[in-house]
């Protein structure tokens, strides 16, 4: 888990009204529901089946019945869901139960506390405008692992690390939001999804856990 962050600090967040959605039940659960954790290395896809030149989940998951619960860029790393519960799926991945998603992400530059700021309101994006975001300033996260291959480094542009929770999962958001507000994301890392974390899952492991819903 990320290190504290820097002393004084406050997380930049604007206050919102929050619905309670109603989760559809229509479909029986399985008689031995999975919960899958996994910390997706860099360059892998969300999917078990690929061209023989792409990297998938197959090699790293034993079990023939789980699905992602959600996607995660190929190009992004970090904790990535997967279940034989389509109920427990559609509750952790459909867009209306806004679960937040928590990322520490590496970006270029050092944003002001207007810039976080702007994050924390919502920006403008080609498809409109963001809930509102929680970011921190954060230290590298503690005991984090070298990401294959490096990221590009610019030793005359001082990078960030920030803890940012989002409750939305549009296509590359993070990074475009990180984009739209003049600090491109170098390293993204997915750390939790809801009450579910990294914690302890290097690149490629996983463990199972019991389904909480």
């Amino acid at each position: 888990m990320p290190k504290k962050s820097t002393p004084g600090a406050r997380p930049f967040r604007r206050k919102s009204r929050r619905s309670t959605a109603t989760v559809q039940s229509g479909q029986a659960r399985p008689a031995n529901p999975k919960l899958v954790l996994f910390n997706k290395p860099y360059g892998v896809l969300t999917q078990f089946s690929g061209s023989d030149d792409e990297a998938t989940l197959k090699p790293y998951i034993p079990f023939n019945d789980v699905y992602p619960a959600g996607r995660l860029d190929k190009d992004s790393e970090g904790l990535l869901l997967l279940t034989n519960d389509g109920s427990l799926q559609h509750k952790i991945s459909h867009p209306k139960h806004k679960l937040p998603k928590t990322y520490w992400v590496q970006v270029e530059g050092i944003p002001s506390d207007e810039v976080l700021q702007q994050l924390a309101d919502g920006v403008e994006l080609n498809d409109g405008m963001t809930l509102p975001a929680e970011v921190i300033r954060m230290d590298e996260p503690a005991n984090l692992w070298p990401r294959n291959p490096p990221i590009r480094e610019r030793k005359s542009v001082p990078d960030q690390w920030l803890c940012l929770t989002i409750r939305e999962g549009r296509n590359r958001q993070v990074r475009r939001m990180t984009a739209a507000i003049g600090h491109p994301t170098l390293r993204l890392i997915r750390a939790a999804i809801g009450p579910w974390r990294l914690a302890g899952l290097r690149p490629g492991q996983w463990r199972e856990v019991p389904p909480v819903w």
